[in-house]
């Protein structure tokens, strides 16, 4: 996953931060020019996102977890004002700043699995808890 963002009126302490965030999910966080990005990405299947190009640009990737940069970063975007989504690449598409704020909003991998395991396993526990309530009532009774 890709996040290109607008990193004016970010602090210092504050940029620190978002830095020491994205390395932890094993994020690289690059500032560039426009001008190298549009080259870099001329003839790629991420070239859609040279049309949100403009202004001071910081560019976030993640190889791991394609949902990262975008969650990572939507926490430095409501503290700083001034920072903003400008697009992201996500999958094989390129999504406007409101699509990366719907993807930042998306979980983890490793808790999507949990959550999924985690309902795959509740079935299983109430019926578990039924049969133990069933065998003590028979217990009782006998």
């Amino acid at each position: 996953g890709i996040v290109v963002v607008d990193y004016r009126g970010i602090t210092v302490e504050d940029i620190t931060a978002l830095r020491n965030e994205l390395r932890k999910e094993n994020v690289e966080y690059k500032v560039a020019k426009n001008t190298l990005i549009k080259l870099a990405i001329k003839g790629t299947e991420y070239e859609g996102l040279a049309e949100y190009l403009e202004g001071p640009t910081a560019i976030a990737i993640s190889h791991d977890d394609c949902t990262a940069p975008a969650r990572i970063m939507a926490k430095t975007a409501e503290k700083v004002e001034a920072f903003n989504f400008k697009a992201g690449w996500v999958e094989g598409s390129v999504y406007d700043a409101k699509g990366v704020e719907e993807i930042s909003k998306i979980p983890s991998k490793e808790t999507l699995i949990a959550k999924v395991l985690g309902g795959f396993n509740a079935p299983i526990t109430s019926l578990a808890y039924v049969i133990k309530a069933i065998a003590e009532k028979q217990e009782a009774n006998a």
